[in-house]
Protein backbone atom coordinates (compact mmCIF):
# COMPACT_ATOMS: atom_id res chain seq x y z
CA UNK A 1 0.00 0.00 0.00
CA UNK A 2 1.53 3.32 -0.99
CA UNK A 3 0.78 6.82 0.91
CA UNK A 4 -0.67 9.34 -1.03
CA UNK A 5 -0.52 13.26 -0.52
CA UNK A 6 -3.69 14.57 0.23
CA UNK A 7 -4.39 17.36 -1.87
CA UNK A 8 -7.82 19.20 -1.01
CA UNK A 9 -7.02 21.05 -4.59
CA UNK A 10 -8.05 17.71 -6.27
CA UNK A 11 -11.30 17.74 -4.40
CA UNK A 12 -12.53 20.51 -5.35
CA UNK A 13 -11.46 20.25 -8.94
CA UNK A 14 -14.30 17.60 -8.97
CA UNK A 15 -17.03 19.97 -7.22
CA UNK A 16 -16.16 23.09 -9.22
CA UNK A 17 -13.99 21.77 -12.53
CA UNK A 18 -14.25 26.41 -12.81
CA UNK A 19 -12.68 27.06 -9.05
CA UNK A 20 -9.10 27.07 -10.77
CA UNK A 21 -10.60 29.79 -13.31
CA UNK A 22 -11.74 31.82 -10.46
CA UNK A 23 -8.43 31.75 -8.31
CA UNK A 24 -6.16 32.52 -11.37
CA UNK A 25 -8.78 35.63 -11.56
CA UNK A 26 -8.46 36.74 -8.30
CA UNK A 27 -4.52 36.39 -8.21
CA UNK A 28 -4.57 39.06 -10.89
CA UNK A 29 -6.18 41.31 -9.42
CA UNK A 30 -4.23 40.74 -5.98
CA UNK A 31 -1.03 40.91 -8.93
CA UNK A 32 -2.04 44.00 -10.31
CA UNK A 33 -2.92 45.78 -6.89
CA UNK A 34 0.36 44.93 -5.43
CA UNK A 35 2.54 45.43 -7.85
CA UNK A 36 1.89 48.96 -8.37
CA UNK A 37 -0.31 48.25 -11.74
CA UNK A 38 -3.72 49.86 -13.13
CA UNK A 39 -7.11 49.83 -11.52
CA UNK A 40 -9.66 50.36 -14.01
CA UNK A 41 -12.66 52.61 -12.42
CA UNK A 42 -14.23 51.48 -15.45
CA UNK A 43 -17.58 53.15 -14.13
CA UNK A 44 -15.74 56.29 -13.89
CA UNK A 45 -14.01 55.93 -17.30
CA UNK A 46 -10.76 56.27 -15.84
CA UNK A 47 -7.57 54.39 -14.63
CA UNK A 48 -4.93 54.60 -12.06
CA UNK A 49 -1.25 53.13 -11.21
CA UNK A 50 1.29 54.02 -8.62
CA UNK A 51 4.54 54.14 -9.12
CA UNK A 52 7.64 52.87 -7.05
CA UNK A 53 8.77 54.81 -4.55
CA UNK A 54 12.17 54.65 -2.55
CA UNK A 55 12.56 57.06 0.83
CA UNK A 56 16.42 57.26 2.57
CA UNK A 57 17.07 58.94 5.30
CA UNK A 58 21.02 60.26 5.53
CA UNK A 59 22.42 62.27 7.90
CA UNK A 60 21.40 65.86 6.68
CA UNK A 61 18.66 65.07 4.44
CA UNK A 62 15.65 62.48 3.03
CA UNK A 63 16.10 61.34 -0.43
CA UNK A 64 12.84 60.07 -2.39
CA UNK A 65 13.37 58.54 -5.62
CA UNK A 66 10.27 57.77 -7.75
CA UNK A 67 10.32 55.61 -10.91
CA UNK A 68 8.36 57.12 -13.69
CA UNK A 69 9.57 56.24 -17.06
CA UNK A 70 7.46 57.55 -19.99
CA UNK A 71 6.01 60.46 -17.35
CA UNK A 72 6.82 63.82 -19.23
CA UNK A 73 8.42 65.79 -16.44
CA UNK A 74 5.78 68.48 -17.26
CA UNK A 75 2.98 66.24 -15.84
CA UNK A 76 4.86 66.12 -12.80
CA UNK A 77 3.54 68.35 -9.80
CA UNK A 78 5.51 68.26 -6.15
CA UNK A 79 4.06 69.82 -3.16
CA UNK A 80 4.83 69.76 0.43
CA UNK A 81 2.54 71.02 3.27
CA UNK A 82 2.39 70.24 6.88
CA UNK A 83 5.15 67.71 6.49
CA UNK A 84 3.74 66.09 4.22
CA UNK A 85 5.28 65.40 0.69
CA UNK A 86 2.50 65.05 -2.59
CA UNK A 87 4.10 63.78 -6.05
CA UNK A 88 1.10 63.54 -8.35
CA UNK A 89 0.37 63.20 -11.92
CA UNK A 90 -0.36 61.87 -15.22
CA UNK A 91 1.40 59.14 -17.56
CA UNK A 92 -0.09 59.82 -20.53
CA UNK A 93 -1.32 57.01 -23.15
CA UNK A 94 -0.13 57.04 -26.39
CA UNK A 95 -1.44 57.67 -29.49
CA UNK A 96 -2.47 54.53 -31.90
CA UNK A 97 -1.30 54.01 -35.37
CA UNK A 98 -3.84 53.55 -37.54
CA UNK A 99 -3.83 49.51 -38.99
CA UNK A 100 -2.28 48.95 -35.97
CA UNK A 101 -3.22 45.82 -34.05
CA UNK A 102 -2.78 45.31 -30.25
CA UNK A 103 -1.88 41.92 -29.02
CA UNK A 104 -0.67 42.76 -25.79
CA UNK A 105 -0.85 45.80 -23.17
CA UNK A 106 0.53 45.50 -20.20
CA UNK A 107 2.02 49.14 -19.53
CA UNK A 108 -0.14 51.03 -17.26
CA UNK A 109 -1.24 54.75 -17.71
CA UNK A 110 -3.37 57.25 -16.17
CA UNK A 111 -3.20 59.41 -12.75
CA UNK A 112 -1.38 58.56 -10.08
CA UNK A 113 -0.84 60.88 -6.30
CA UNK A 114 1.90 58.96 -3.49
CA UNK A 115 2.34 61.38 -0.14
CA UNK A 116 4.76 60.58 2.40
CA UNK A 117 4.58 62.00 5.82
CA UNK A 118 8.11 63.55 7.08
CA UNK A 119 9.36 63.05 10.28
CA UNK A 120 11.08 65.77 10.69
CA UNK A 121 11.00 69.49 9.44
CA UNK A 122 12.57 70.30 6.36
CA UNK A 123 13.77 73.08 4.48
CA UNK A 124 11.06 74.07 1.97
CA UNK A 125 13.24 76.82 0.48
CA UNK A 126 16.05 74.21 -0.43
CA UNK A 127 14.22 71.14 -1.57
CA UNK A 128 16.10 70.30 -5.18
CA UNK A 129 13.98 67.63 -7.93
CA UNK A 130 15.72 66.29 -10.81
CA UNK A 131 14.25 64.07 -13.40
CA UNK A 132 16.54 61.78 -15.04
CA UNK A 133 15.97 58.71 -17.12
CA UNK A 134 12.31 58.14 -15.87
CA UNK A 135 13.84 58.40 -12.20
CA UNK A 136 12.42 61.66 -10.60
CA UNK A 137 14.67 62.45 -7.32
CA UNK A 138 13.49 64.78 -4.82
CA UNK A 139 16.07 66.11 -2.35
CA UNK A 140 14.72 67.49 1.14
CA UNK A 141 17.17 69.26 3.41
CA UNK A 142 16.62 68.77 6.84
CA UNK A 143 16.09 71.68 9.25
CA UNK A 144 18.80 72.47 11.56
CA UNK A 145 16.37 72.33 14.56
CA UNK A 146 15.49 68.33 12.91
CA UNK A 147 19.21 67.40 12.99
CA UNK A 148 20.78 64.92 15.84
CA UNK A 149 22.72 67.11 18.15
CA UNK A 150 25.73 65.49 20.50
CA UNK A 151 26.31 67.36 23.63
CA UNK A 152 29.43 66.64 26.17
CA UNK A 153 28.40 65.57 29.33
CA UNK A 154 30.95 66.59 32.04
CA UNK A 155 32.05 64.33 34.67
CA UNK A 156 32.43 66.38 37.96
Amino acid sequence: MSLVRWNPARELERWAPDFFGVQREINRLFDDSFRGGMQAEEALGRSYWSPAVDIAERDNEYVVKVELPGVNKDDVKITLESNILTIRGEKKQEKEEKGENSHRLERSYGSFQRSFTLPTIVKNDKIDAVYRDGILTVTLPKAEEAKPKQIEVKVK
